[in-house]
């Protein structure tokens, strides 16, 4: 039996939530629509990205931005994403959400993504602690140096993280 720390949210096409699943039974095959959020951390003109574990089944080794999870059941998001910040970075800081966004993607014949993700935003500076059954790397990038290593190494990052990363970046100025 599944326990509600280990049940994600199941959602319609309009985040209505209908309902929770296990999380691996959520990334089986072309995988069941649930909510998910992403968080964008930067120092100044820097990017915190993060290389995924070499333990997880979908993405491993894949550079993405600084964390990203699921809220739980009964879980607000945004304190969803406040705690997987902690848990995997080791540090908190003020988060701002920005927007949210649906897509599929199949990562092998086993596992996918079917997510309604929202996404955030923070500033920070200082030391990172990361975990490493989470994260194997991180590094701040230069914004202009990951825009251009994201074109020229594109299977190097994972599919949601190239799908919103100019929007992010658009969000900072605009």
């Amino acid at each position: 039996m599944i326990n509600d720390m280990e049940r994600i949210i199941l959602v319609d096409d309009n985040d209505d939530e209908l309902g929770y699943e296990g999380k691996e039974q959520c990334h089986r095959g072309k995988g069941m629509l649930h909510r998910a959020f992403s968080v964008f951390i930067f120092d100044g003109d820097k990017m915190l990205i993060t290389q995924r574990s070499g333990k997880k089944k979908t993405w491993p080794l894949y550079w993405s931005n600084a964390c990203c999870s699921h809220p739980r059941k009964g879980e607000d998001t945004a304190a969803a994403a406040h705690r997987r910040l902690q848990e995997e970075l080791g540090f908190s800081c003020s988060l701002r959400f920005l927007f949210k966004f649906q897509y599929n993607a199949t990562y092998d014949s086993e596992w996918g993504e079917h997510e309604v993700d929202w996404v955030f935003i923070g500033t920070y500076g200082g030391h990172v602690k990361p975990d490493p059954q989470e994260i194997k790397d991180y590094q701040y990038v230069d914004v202009a140096t990951l825009e251009k290593d994201v074109e020229k190494h594109p299977d190097s990052y994972t599919p949601w993280f190239k799908l919103i990363l100019e929007k992010v970046l658009e969000s900072r100025t605009g």
